[in-house]
């Protein structure tokens, strides 16, 4: 296992893990933007108002995502485990 296989390895696993997670955070980011700026319009300071939306949508997300991002684990996983002996050398 020579250091270009290692960095290939590494820029695909950040790359995989990158698109997975970057729908969730831009989302998250974007619906607490929006509640924050909601609650300083109404200066109302409540809690849960903040955390209920983002959990909401955060699992229709998921529900919508969900089998895309199995996939694309799935892919890479098959990719690491069939590469596994030229890695192993």
């Amino acid at each position: 296992m020579n250091e270009s296989m290692v960095l290939e390895l590494a820029s695909n696993a950040m790359q995989v893990t990158l698109m997975i997670t970057l729908p969730i955070v831009a989302v998250s980011l974007i619906v607490g933007v929006l509640i924050g700026i909601f609650q300083a319009a109404t200066q109302i300071n409540e809690a849960t108002l903040s955390f209920v939306p983002k959990l909401l949508m955060l699992f229709l997300l998921l529900a919508l995502l969900g089998p895309w991002m199995l996939q694309n684990l799935t892919q890479f996983t098959h990719t690491l485990y069939s590469n596994l002996p030229a890695l192993a050398r």
